[in-house]
């Protein structure tokens, strides 16, 4: 029976805000491309050559499956973890026809996996969203085998933009914590009118201003969806706008974290999303 009431890292309402999200955006009519794109970026530093023959991982807060989805074919067995029972029937239906795969219904603070057992693990866009990111880390890293990788992602705190960027995401995120304690179905409408009106021009915008050879395109607000559809930056907006408990990290301090965790050899991506992160357990 899962035990995800009881974990002290946990935030109920966020979860149950992400169950809702994967049931109104399982991802399933993303373009193909589009998925394999976002799926470098965010495994750009993930160092696959490393992992053994018919390794065995994990996927914290798996959500609507969309990366076990790519990283399944390529590994031994994969385990999804979720604390949403939500988020979780997604992932089944999305993943259903891959025979690598188990489900489990657990939190960050009881996982469930025995210790020092994974050849590798991942938690993208997870660990921002409990309460004590470092004890998140903390307990991923105990799950992996000497030597195995531990690739995240972690909301920046716009550590390498210019002072009018923090401000205009200080202004936003006023307007996040308004809409995350809305209803669902407003959520939707509130938060897919933003990806109408506010995601969807800057970031044509950005990708106008790219395509016209003008550097400043790269560093425009939201230019990281230049490419994007419209469905992914509705999903993106109600994930950003919907959610409940959200914190923010510079590289540094992501750094101390997963080193306090007992990672080492610390790698970043230098490119978007930021910020991204591998670490490893030490060897032997």
């Amino acid at each position: 029976m899962p035990r995800v009431s009881q974990d002290p890292n946990l935030d109920r309402a966020t979860v149950d805000g992400f169950g809702d999200e994967w049931q109104a955006f399982d991802q399933s009519t993303v373009p193909e491309a589009e998925i394999e794109a976002l799926f470098a970026q965010y495994f750009a530093v993930f160092p696959w050559s490393r992992l053994p023959e018919g390794a065995t991982g994990f996927d914290l807060g798996c959500g609507s499956g969309r990366w076990a989805r790519l990283v399944a074919p390529r590994v031994g067995r994969l385990h999804c973890i979720d604390a949403s029972a939500g988020a979780l029937e997604v992932a089944r239906r999305n993943l259903g026809e891959l025979p690598n795969v188990e489900f489990h219904q657990r939190t960050v603070g009881d996982i469930g996996l025995p210790a020092a057992s994974m050849d590798f693990g991942y938690s993208l866009g997870v660990l921002h969203h409990v309460p004590d990111t470092g004890a998140g880390i903390a307990a991923c890293a105990r799950l992996l085998k000497p030597g195995a990788p531990l690739l995240l992602y972690l909301y920046y705190a716009f550590d390498n933009r210019p002072p009018w960027y923090r401000a205009l995401w200080r202004a936003s995120d006023a307007l996040r914590r308004g809409i995350s304690r809305t209803a669902h179905p407003l959520k939707v409408v509130l938060t897919s009118a933003i990806a109408l009106l506010v995601y969807l021009p800057l970031a044509r915008a950005a990708r106008w201003a790219q395509a016209a050879g003008a550097s400043f395109g790269r560093h425009m607000p939201l230019a990281y969806y230049a490419d994007r559809s419209l469905y992914t930056m509705r999903t993106d907006a109600y994930d950003r706008f919907g959610t409940r408990l959200e914190q923010r990290f510079t590289r540094a301090q992501i750094a101390d974290m997963m080193h306090g965790a007992g990672l080492v050899d610390v790698r970043f991506s230098d490119g978007p999303p930021y910020w991204c992160a591998v670490g490893f357990a030490p060897a032997g």
